[in-house]
């Protein structure tokens, strides 16, 4: 076979993009947290984010191939060393904080795999109340993780591709069902539309103000993260100039339409009030709280008694647990050590203390494992002890992790996307692909980018300070702010050390 034959033509491409960027979970969130509304903001998130920076990380991709560092490199590339370790350390708190959240999310899918539903509300460990023993089980399980990992044993990775495959097939099933439930219910909706209004507004009084609603932005730019991933893959394409942007176009197409379809279909058997709108459902479990609503429905629709009905809804529920509890255990061995690790090695090692960069006999550097979880550690347990002493429950504990999480994750976007025009100057790098080849055309791009970007985070970062919620507001930015600080510091002090 010749190597014109083993490049990526566009449709492998497209599939790549799609299994590396759609979510399902983050639809159940979008309903949740917007309704219908979330559709427009969804689709303004792939033409205003998705479509324009993925063209730019694949020019970072293409030139700096080579490069170990990924984001570093490419920052590093482009402007100062300093302004680049600072913004990769932005980056790199964004897996500390998903490490958070995907840890106690990871209680929630085993309660669900075993009882059929979420039960943390009432776990009760050492007589410390649920949102204390979620967070200290937690908290050993990132420990547990970390030693496994840092000896060696990151094969349990494979899981997630078990988990990969449920999760496609968790689409397939809200799809079937939703059509057949549509049929049933002679085109009735769960969640009825008023006007065309409806897809624009939120029935969720958190978001109903028009800095809620554009707050929301930052779940439509998270939902299309993993872009940056993407950036190397030109140099297997066949006819890169070509292949690349049409295949990015297509994607698009059907990522924006796919979210759309989804946040849509979740109305089909979901009414927001009847459903959604009690204490016990948060951004942690909304996942299988609809998708055992939609078993129930699904039974109903059938003829099925309502034993028989909640039985399947409990299947349901079940069977997206597990296949999320494998898809997050996959990831969390791999994010464990990955980006840090990539950033380690990427970076000039005179920016690090000396042990932080060694690695161990089986090539994990050991030293920054357990600085890191020692980090995620003291986050975990200190938002929990927080949540108590402010007597706010799980939903608020979940809605503060995911604005955490969301912020910290599209904040060094904002780096990326601003250093563009100054990786486009330099004169010595070989470009197999470029996408923006007129001057104004790329400056426009980067400007309306960085605006949507910036609007996005300071939404999020000021919107709960105007409805004074401190507690909220100051967790949101901590994250970045305190790593912001961290990595400040540490540069110039390693420089200092240097000179």
């Amino acid at each position: 076979m010749s190597d014109t034959q083993k490049k990526l033509t566009t449709g492998p491409l497209v599939l790549m993009i799609f299994t590396t960027i759609f979510g399902f979970a983050n639809t159940p969130v979008a309903f949740q947290q917007m309704g219908y509304g979330a559709i427009l903001w969804y689709l303004l998130g792939a033409i205003l984010y998705f479509l324009p920076s993925s063209m730019m990380y694949a020019e970072y991709g293409s030139a700096l191939k080579e490069s170990k560092g990924g984001l570093y490199s490419w920052l590093d590339a482009s402007i100062s060393e300093r302004w680049s370790f600072i913004a990769t350390f932005v980056w790199l708190s964004s897996w500390v904080i998903w490490q958070v959240m995907i840890s106690q999310k990871i209680c929630i899918t085993v309660s669900t795999v075993l009882f059929g539903h979420d039960t943390t509300g009432s776990w009760n460990l050492l007589g410390l109340g649920s949102t204390l023993t979620v967070a200290l089980i937690s908290v050993l399980m990132v420990v547990a993780i970390t030693w496994f990992v840092s000896h060696g044993m990151d094969s349990i990775a494979k899981i997630s591709t078990i988990g990969g495959y449920a999760v496609m097939a968790l689409n397939a099933v809200l799809i079937i069902a939703s059509v057949i439930i549509l049929f049933a219910h002679h085109f009735h909706l769960a969640q009825p539309v008023h006007s065309i209004t409806d897809f624009a507004k939120s029935c969720n009084p958190a978001f109903e103000s028009p800095i809620g609603m554009i707050s929301f932005m930052i779940y439509a730019i998270f939902a299309y993260g993993g872009l940056e991933s993407i950036g190397g893959v030109t140099d297997s394409l066949e006819k890169p100039e070509k292949t690349f942007p049409k295949g990015i176009v297509i994607s698009t197409i059907i990522i924006g339409v796919g979210y759309a379809l989804n946040i849509f279909f979740w109305g089909v058997s979901t009414n927001w009030n009847h459903v959604i709108n009690h204490g016990n459902v948060n951004l942690g479990n909304i996942v299988y709280v609809l998708m055992e609503n939609l078993g129930v429905v699904l039974g109903q629709s059938l003829g099925m008694s309502t034993h028989a009905a909640v039985i399947l809804g409990t299947l349901f529920s079940r069977l997206s647990a597990l296949g999320m509890l494998f898809a997050y255990l996959g990831a969390f061995f791999v994010l464990i050590y990955s980006p840090l690790k990539s950033f380690i090695l990427g970076s000039p090692k005179r920016l690090w203390p000396e042990k932080v960069t060694q690695l161990n006999k089986k090539g994990m550097p050991a030293t920054a494992l357990w600085i890191q979880t020692t980090i995620v550690c003291v986050l975990i347990l200190g938002i929990a002890v927080t949540a108590v002493l402010i007597h706010q429950d799980a939903k608020f504990l979940y809605s503060v992790l995911t604005s955490m999480s969301n912020v910290a994750t599209t904040l060094p976007y904002l780096f990326l996307v601003g250093a563009f025009p100054f990786f486009k100057k330099r004169n010595d790098l070989e470009r197999p692909f470029v996408a923006y080849k007129n001057k104004h055309v790329m400056w426009a791009v980067v400007i309306v980018t960085l605006i949507v970007l910036a609007i996005a985070n300071g939404f999020t970062i000021i919107n709960p300070f105007l409805q004074k919620d401190l507690v909220s507001g100051i967790a949101t930015i901590i994250g970045p702010l305190a790593f912001g600080i961290l990595a400040w510091l540490l540069y110039s002090h390693q420089s200092k050390r240097q000179s």
